[in-house]
Formats: C-alpha cells, sequence, structure tokens
C-alpha cells in the first residue's frame, strides 16, 4: 500500500479538537480512518494561525469565543495530532505562481498559500470540508478529500486516533 500524505484543513483541525462542533466526530473518524490506512495527516503553520483566529473570536463573529489560555491547549492538542509542514521560502515563490496563474483574489489567497505549501512539500492530498475551494488546483495534481467521503472506511476505536 502507499503512503498518502494529506494536508488538513483548518476547518478540519479544528473540528477535530472542539467536541461541540456538529462536525466533531465526523471530522475525527476521517482522521482515524486515514490513519488506520497508513496515511498521514499534517497541518501548515498557516493552518495553525487560522486555528488561532477562528478559535479565539467570539461566537457573533463565526468564531469558537474561545479565550487565549484554552486557545493554547487547543493548539497544542493540535501540533501533536499533526505534524507541520516544513516551511520554506520555495512556497512564497510557489504562491505567487499559483496566484498570478489561477488570478485568485480576495480571501482564496489564503487556499492558494495552503496549496503552495503542499505543492513545495510534495504533498498532493487535502483533508477539507469545503473540496469546491480547490477544484481550481485540480490540474495542479492537487485532491481534495472531503471527511464525508471516507465514511464508508471509519474505525469505531478512538484510541486510534494518534
Amino acid at each position: 500500500m502507499h503512503t498518502v500524505i494529506y494536508l488538513a484543513d483548518t476547518n478540519v483541525l479544528l473540528r477535530v479538537v472542539h467536541r461541540a462542533d456538529p462536525r466533531h466526530d465526523l471530522a475525527r473518524a476521517a482522521l482515524r480512518s486515514l490513519q488506520a490506512e497508513g496515511h498521514k495527516v499534517q497541518a501548515a503553520e498557516q493552518n495553525l494561525i487560522e486555528f488561532w483566529n477562528v478559535t479565539t473570536r467570539p461566537q457573533a463573529q463565526n468564531g469558537f469565543g474561545v479565550e487565549p489560555a484554552e486557545a493554547k491547549r487547543f493548539l497544542n492538542l493540535v501540533e501533536r495530532i499533526f505534524p507541520r509542514v516544513p516551511y520554506s521560502t520555495e512556497i512564497y515563490s510557489e504562491w505567487c505562481r499559483l496566484v498570478t496563474t489561477f488570478a485568485v483574489s480576495g480571501v482564496q489567497v489564503h487556499d492558494a498559500h495552503l496549496v503552495a505549501a503542499m505543492l513545495a512539500n510534495g504533498i498532493t492530498h487535502i483533508l477539507t470540508l469545503n473540496t469546491k475551494d480547490f477544484k481550481r488546483y485540480d490540474s495542479e495534481g492537487i485532491v481534495a478529500v472531503d471527511p464525508v467521503d471516507l465514511s464508508l472506511f471509519m474505525v469505531p476505536d478512538d484510541s486510534q486516533l494518534k
């Protein structure tokens, strides 16, 4: 079997650790399924920064409303579960190429940055709740996978979550 490295999108990281979220079980089960199949799931530095943003942002502004001390505890958990993708200067060059090639603007520049980190590190798959956001990068070899698509392979024992 061939091991695939997945980048976990920020929306997955958030659901893995925030138990009250309705998609918590789905995100954890998808992670367990990939790990049980021998795949690896990692996070980019940008994901961790976005994670902090959403975790500490007030609920009235579409965040989780967590105080910084608790957010740090959640961040530590995310860092233990998801090894960090190496950061390199190549990522910026790749990002410039992507935003120019695909005429990316606005908030979508953040997804382009994640794709740049993936390409710079030879990662082809991203686990995300927003697969449509990454569709434009199909020609770059990027495969966006929704945790729902892994539901047929879910491992019931939570102890396998590494």
